[in-house]
């Protein structure tokens, strides 16, 4: 499927791998590898996804600082691959709840790589009481124009025609039909910044 996504449309893909395996099975067929927040300090996934020379992505656990993704990113180096970028996705507040922290952006690009700001999963709550992942989609424009303010070097988000009935995650989507505009916008901001 993401093989005929990528020959179809002529874009890279990115997919979150969860084992080794899934590294070597994944890499012929996406342009990005990418390490779930709550996988990033597993040294054994980040050797597997190294080791197949594809880009890789390593999302910030929620219970890291900026500081400490730092070792995320030499283990890629010490396995051959400085081919890394680093995503934030929020930090845990309290128990249902993530911020973002945006003195995470210049931080973690002290490292020398790229530095990605999820303005979709950065407004996840979790563990809500009936058991499945609540979010705050009204603040995705907010999270988005903050990031490009202060420099990222891209946006991650996800999208869907119809949020309420996707399969995972919709409670955070934007909108596929707001896309567009949130683009311009979030273009018209790096352009006067950059100016």
């Amino acid at each position: 499927v993401l093989r005929a996504v990528r020959e179809k449309y002529g874009i890279p893909v990115v997919t979150d791998i969860h084992t080794e395996a899934d590294a070597a099975m994944a890499a012929p067929y996406v342009d990005v590898l990418q390490i779930p927040a709550f996988l990033c300090r597993q040294t054994s996934l980040l050797e597997a996804a190294a080791k197949t020379g594809r880009c890789v992505n390593i999302k910030k656990g929620q219970f890291l600082s900026p500081e400490a993704m730092v070792h995320a990113v030499d283990k890629m180096a010490w396995f051959g691959n400085r081919n890394v970028m680093l995503t934030e996705r929020g930090t845990t507040f309290g128990y249902q709840d993530l911020v973002v922290d945006f003195r995470s952006v210049p931080l973690m690009q002290r490292n020398h790589v790229p530095v990605v700001v999820d303005i979709t999963h950065s407004l996840q709550r979790p563990n809500q009481t009936i058991g499945v992942t609540g979010g705050n989609p009204e603040m995705i424009g907010t999270i988005a124009r903050a990031a490009v303010a202060v420099g990222c070097d891209g946006i991650f988000m996800e999208t869907h025609p119809d949020p309420a009935n996707a399969k995972s995650d919709g409670a955070n989507m934007l909108r596929l039909d707001l896309a567009e505009e949130l683009l311009t916008t979030l273009l018209k901001i790096h352009k006067a910044i950059n100016s």
